[in-house]
């Protein structure tokens, strides 16, 4: 009897060890906890980042979200884009929207510089799009380089030797 409650435990040992180390094994680059990144998709507009960020979470955690909200998700998903200032305009269970003001810096005159940027996960599918080019990446944990563009809308240079004041007259 003994043996046979001794054997038992070891088993049910065995088994308790393998569904903590199974999910270690399993961990994916595009994944942060119970969250699986799809793609990031960043639309520059003058000095600002929307961030559209899809992804699937487990099964096991939608309960929970219904339970106690979804502070949690927002955080890690904080975590994993790695703004310090961005501010969350929409979640649910498959995409998020985020906005990050003053994400590029300013030159004057329409003219901006959105600095290269690292993520803290593997994004699968990064799409950095400005008023006049989008740069699409592939399995990365960065934006390498920045990115330099113009603000629509932006007034357009005085033509050559026309002081501006002569302009608005």
């Amino acid at each position: 009897m003994y043996c046979a409650m001794r054997a038992c435990a070891a088993v049910l040992l065995l088994v308790m060890a393998s569904c903590v180390v199974a999910p270690a094994f399993a961990a994916n680059e595009d994944r942060y906890g119970y969250i699986t990144i799809e793609d990031v998709q960043i639309q520059l507009d003058n000095g600002t980042a929307a961030i559209h960020v899809d992804y699937s979470v487990d099964e096991g955690t939608r309960f929970i979200f219904f339970l106690f909200g979804k502070q949690d998700l927002k955080n890690k998903l904080l975590k994993i884009l790695n703004y310090n200032n961005a501010q969350m305009k929409r979640i649910d269970l498959t995409s998020a929207d985020f906005v990050v003001e003053e994400a590029a810096h300013s030159y004057g005159n329409g003219v901006f510089w959105y600095p290269a940027h690292e993520f803290n996960i593997v994004i699968p599918s990064l799409s950095v799009q400005s008023p006049q080019a989008t740069r699409n990446f592939t399995q990365t944990s960065r934006f390498p380089g920045g990115m330099g563009y113009f603000a629509d809308g932006r007034p357009a240079p005085p033509p050559d030797g026309v002081i501006a004041d002569e302009i608005s007259q």
